[in-house]
């Protein structure tokens, strides 16, 4: 959408949460480790990108279901109340690092079992984070979103605008042919 082609490298590492890690922590080591794994495969002059997302109920996290089942129960909680989508974003360039998180709101409408089934049945809630896909078809779901819809999509665009900008990194720069005299 912003005109980049990232090299998409799958990290390897341990995504599991040790037991009373805030969720904040949890977010920032494995964005970083995340970036960090692939920043060490020969990625040293590049930008790495590392990032993670969890939705949260209530302080709970509401991981990736593991059958049809739990994906219906995700959804059913999430059913007529707000949850949160965080995205924990980290940039590693020319021996720099940076962290953030972004933090959005998502309110569901009452959800009936039969559109908890028709969205089952298109399969868009296998290896999502709270069963869904904001995107897709549960973008019906949602009455309201309070903060980056990109967030919830993946990758909160914004955050890494700014995060670039810390970096001295521009996406944009004025072009050669915009002239800076006025027309008369």
């Amino acid at each position: 959408m912003i005109g980049l082609q990232p090299q998409i490298i799958p990290p390897d590492i341990n995504e599991e949460m040790h037991e009373a890690e805030a969720h904040e922590k949890f977010l920032e080591r494995v964005a970083i480790s995340k970036a960090m794994n692939v920043y060490r495969r020969t990625f040293h002059h590049s930008l790495v990108i590392g990032a993670d997302t969890i939705v949260r109920l209530e302080g709970e996290i509401i991981g990736k279901p593991k059958d049809r089942p739990a994906a219906a129960k995700m959804l059913q909680k999430l059913s007529d109340r707000c949850h949160e989508v965080w995205t924990g974003l980290a940039l590693l360039y020319q021996g720099q690092t940076r962290f953030d998180i972004s933090r959005t709101r998502v309110f569901f409408k009452k959800l009936s079992a039969e559109e908890i089934d028709f969205y089952l049945d298109h399969e868009e809630y296998l290896d999502k984070a709270g069963a869904y896909a904001v995107q897709g078809k549960a973008s019906v779901f949602v009455t309201r979103v309070e903060g980056c819809y990109f967030n919830v999509m993946g990758f909160p665009l914004n955050l890494f605008y700014h995060m670039l900008e810390t970096l001295d990194i521009r996406l944009y720069e004025p072009s050669a042919h915009t002239s800076a005299a006025k027309p008369q």
